[in-house]
């Protein structure tokens, strides 16, 4: 009996609804996903997180349910052709999910009065949920089909910058930076600079440069984009991919040096420049962080890595000391031991390894603290290639864009940096912001 009654209660609510919509007009509002221009609609997924909000959902006829970034935590979705009713100062609100587009339906005598308050209230919702802390994406771009260019999927990485292996103090100063850069956008307007900021990450593999990216994204609460230039076909292609990019993202180049080195992708020389800094990127660039890396930058051409296209350098070199007692504590609780001394002086010795191979070992080992630095201590004295010496950090002053971290090993570091960029200040009058580091500063990682 109760199946019955529910049954016919869901049948009445349906033809109801036909019945009143033959009494009155409707009008209908297209909010698709991109624009004719090809991109991303800001509007388009302001409302869906709108939707998504409401208590409604939970009362359609079917929905989506998805586990959540949280224990136990079950997510509820649109579904494709799903109708959601909102109400709005008395007014009876209709959306609709159709392929990559959102339609509101609404009564003709109601649009006047209440749809502008309506999309002001959308807005307001939305800038309420991205306030806080929003539930990242990570962008995987495909090769081209009919659901667009980009792939996404729940941005998970648990790292920070707490637990990047880093020397304090520059840990401090890229938060600084990252900071001054979010609140700027009025300053660059002024001096007619797009608003964005770039990274060159360079050292060799496992020294932590991935999780940097990861750490500066859970930093900011951007997204991140991640491009694969073997699918890219071509220049173009390339700028398309950028032009479906959104606000406050991480735009992630990876393996930069080896793409160019290699003629391994069908994207030129000079497709990557305009990627940097051309007029598109100048034009749909807004609040977004570039980020490129690469294995070493002595083979690449200087025109890539001049001020403007990559504003801050940072070198990740081998594991030191200081990064060793990072990745202690981290990985095995420990902020002091009787081993570290000795860990110290093969350090000083010149030995090392990857942060990423020290790490292996820790977490390997982690049920015993004292077996896990005996085995990191045998391991820097059998396969340490000598390569972790150490490598100070020069603060460089530009001459006319904002400068960054600079390493180089050896005490030819300000002149390797002056014959790269012909950045002599006497010869200079401009003036412009700069992101100076402290003399002297410890390798990060």
């Amino acid at each position: 009996v109760i199946l019955i009654k529910t049954g016919f209660i869901f049948t009445f609510k349906r033809k109801w609804r036909c019945i009143k919509d033959c009494f009155h007009v409707y009008q209908f509002f297209k909010v698709p996903e991109f624009s004719e221009s090809m991109q991303r609609n800001q509007l388009y997924y302001k409302v869906l997180l709108y939707l998504h909000s409401l208590a409604s959902l939970e009362d359609s006829d079917f929905t989506n349910l998805f586990a959540g970034r949280k224990p136990n935590e079950i997510l509820l979705r649109l579904d494709t052709n799903q109708i959601i009713e909102d109400d709005f100062l008395g007014a009876k609100m209709y959306w609709i999910n159709q392929d990559k587009t959102l339609v509101l339906k609404i009564r003709k005598s109601d649009k006047r009065r209440v749809l502008q308050p309506y999309l002001q209230h959308i807005h307001t919702v939305f800038d309420e949920f991205d306030g806080r802390k929003r539930e990242l994406k990570l962008y995987m771009n495909v090769v081209d089909d009919k659901k667009g260019r980009w792939r996404s999927v729940p941005f998970t990485h648990p790292s920070t910058f707490e637990t990047t292996a880093m020397e304090s103090d520059l840990k401090i100063k890229v938060k600084s930076d990252l900071e001054s850069f979010l609140r700027a956008k009025q300053y660059y307007h002024k001096l007619g600079r797009v608003w964005k900021r770039s990274y060159l990450l360079y050292g060799p593999s496992g020294t932590g440069k991935s999780s940097f990216v990861a750490a500066v994204a859970n930093f900011l609460s951007y997204d991140v984009y991640d491009i694969d230039l073997t699918k890219v076909s071509d220049d173009s292609d390339l700028k398309f991919l950028l032009l479906q990019t959104t606000a406050k993202s991480v735009v992630v180049i990876e393996d930069l040096d080896r793409y160019l080195s290699e003629k391994s992708t069908a994207v030129s020389s000079s497709g990557i420049l305009n990627f940097m800094d051309g007029i598109l990127s100048s034009s749909c660039g807004e609040e977004r962080v570039m980020v490129y890396t690469m294995n070493g930058k002595d083979h690449v051409d200087p025109a890539i890595l001049r001020p403007g296209r990559i504003d801050v350098h940072i070198h990740f070199p081998l594991c030191d000391f200081t990064a060793f007692k990072t990745l202690a504590n981290s990985y095995l609780g420990l902020k002091d031991h009787k081993l570290f001394p000795q860990v110290e002086e093969i350090f000083q010795n010149g030995s090392s390894l990857s942060p990423a191979e020290i790490g292996e070992l820790m977490i390997a080992n982690r049920g015993s603290p004292s077996r896990a630095l005996k085995s990191v201590i045998n391991a820097l004295q059998t396969e340490g290639d000598g390569k972790g010496g150490r490598c100070g950090r020069k603060a460089v002053e530009e001459s006319g864009e904002p400068s960054g971290v600079f390493c180089t090993e050896g005490a030819n570091a300000v002149k390797e940096f002056k014959k790269l960029y012909g950045l002599f200040r006497v010869k200079s009058n401009r003036k412009s912001p700069s992101f100076n580091l402290d003399n002297d500063l410890k390798s990060g990682l």
